[in-house]
């Protein structure tokens, strides 16, 4: 393949969350492809590398930031480095651009598309906008079940269409499941591709297990916050409690707002912190049963990393994981509360029913690789190349008269 120059400007990089995962791995493929790509990201330090044909450019948020998770945080003044960065994307040569949503470094590459009139890339990631009618939901818990879902679903549709709008901003959108693609399209009339996750199936492996105790494990692995769903873990643990199951143990892998409540609420469970490298690998395989009661995420790399280290996942019917996990075969995706809980519950019982399940959860992992996912990105690129057939080079705008088609695509202004 004819890899463009590509620049990619992701919201998080360094940080514990399944964007920054996935931003980590892009870099690693291009290294190991040997890809002409630049990598601009924030980190605590400011630094520029150059390992063979990958340039990473690494910036430094300011004091004056807005918290967006834990370790996720917005700088609404790095548009201070604008001149700095378009100097790189010039001296790369970049061909297009593409970012991971409107975070702050979002925003910069997407002014920067505008200024050198490439064409942008947007990847879908997150559902925002479910995520702010989740927190409003809680927020407004004392005014009862009615009102505050009123209030948030209002919030939640508000939100997508501003999304909306700054996805249309894109000439090629990318989606990791099937209904998004169709949502966005529907909302942005652009080319909305797939773009799935992958999994390191050395890192995460049934290998990695070392417990041996006849105490039926349940892990969950992700951020303890309201649009995860986490508070469920109290309510499956008590149902399970009054159905009579006693030797179990919940294993709560992950920091986060809600992580107090579930401390006070939840029976059995044990609380592992934030988990990197080897020791999230050993949690993984020490799991039993992985369960994700989240209705809010996109893909849900904890649940692909649980199936490769051979673990059967239970999640809900709504939203990414479900796409993820074959009910009867490698687990089950749950029509309800109940539906959810019964399936543990019997799970439980039935030792050879959770060995089989292990082993094609782990068979389906295998297939599912990182450089394919990649490969896909970079076709997906094909859909912004120009008429002409040739790349629009950075490093040529001021010599280069822009297509008409090409300015008027690209004008619309954009607030900083």
């Amino acid at each position: 393949m004819n890899y463009p120059r590509a620049a990619f400007l992701p919201d998080t990089f360094h940080e514990v969350n399944g964007v920054a995962r996935t931003s980590r791995q892009f870099e690693a493929f291009a290294r190991r492809r040997q890809i002409p790509f630049l990598s601009i990201h924030c980190g605590r330090t400011r630094e520029t590398t150059q390992d063979g044909n990958v340039r990473v450019v690494q910036l430094t948020r300011g004091p004056v930031c807005i918290g967006l998770d834990a370790n996720l945080d917005y700088d609404p003044f790095l548009f201070r480095q604008a001149e700095f960065v378009l100097k790189e994307l010039q001296a790369f040569g970049a061909e297009l651009i593409h970012i991971t949503g409107p975070g702050d470094l979002g925003a910069l590459g997407c002014y920067a598309a505008r200024r050198l009139n490439l064409p942008l890339v947007i990847s879908w990631h997150t559902s925002l906008h479910e995520y702010a009618g989740r927190r409003l939901e809680r927020a407004l818990g004392f005014a009862g079940p009615r009102l505050s879902g009123k209030a948030g679903s209002k919030v939640e549709k508000l939100a997508l269409q501003i999304l909306a709008w700054y996805y249309r901003k894109a000439d090629v959108v990318l989606a990791p499941n099937e209904e998004l693609i169709e949502l966005m399209h529907q909302f942005t009339r652009k080319p909305v591709l797939l773009m799935q996750r992958g999994v390191d199936t050395n890192l995460f492996s049934p290998a990695h297990r070392n417990r041996v105790t006849e105490t039926f494990r349940i892990g969950y692995v992700g951020r303890l916050t309201a649009e995860k769903g986490v508070r469920f873990l109290a309510e499956m643990a008590n149902t399970l409690v009054t159905l009579g199951r006693e030797h179990f143990e919940i294993m709560v892998v992950g920091e986060g707002r809600e992580q107090a409540w579930l401390r006070k609420n939840t029976p059995h469970a044990i609380f592992a912190g934030v988990l990197e490298g080897e020791r999230l690998s050993e949690a993984y395989a020490n799991m039993d049963l992985f369960v994700f009661p989240s209705t809010t995420d996109t893909f849900g790399n904890v649940v692909l990393e649980a199936l490769a280290s051979g673990v059967p996942a239970v999640v809900t019917n709504s939203g990414g994981p479900k796409f993820l996990v074959k009910s009867g075969e490698t687990g089950h995706v749950a029509a309800s509360g109940w539906d959810f809980i019964s399936f543990v519950n019997q799970l439980m019982t039935d030792p050879e029913r959770q060995r089989r399940m292990s082993k094609a959860a782990r068979h389906y992992a295998c297939l599912q690789s990182w450089d394919s996912v990649f490969e896909q990105v970079f076709q997906a690129y094909e859909h912004c190349r120009p008429s002409t057939g040739t790349w629009l080079h950075a490093a040529d705008i001021g010599n280069t008269r822009i297509p008409e088609s090409r300015r008027t695509a690209n004008s619309a202004s954009f607030p900083l």
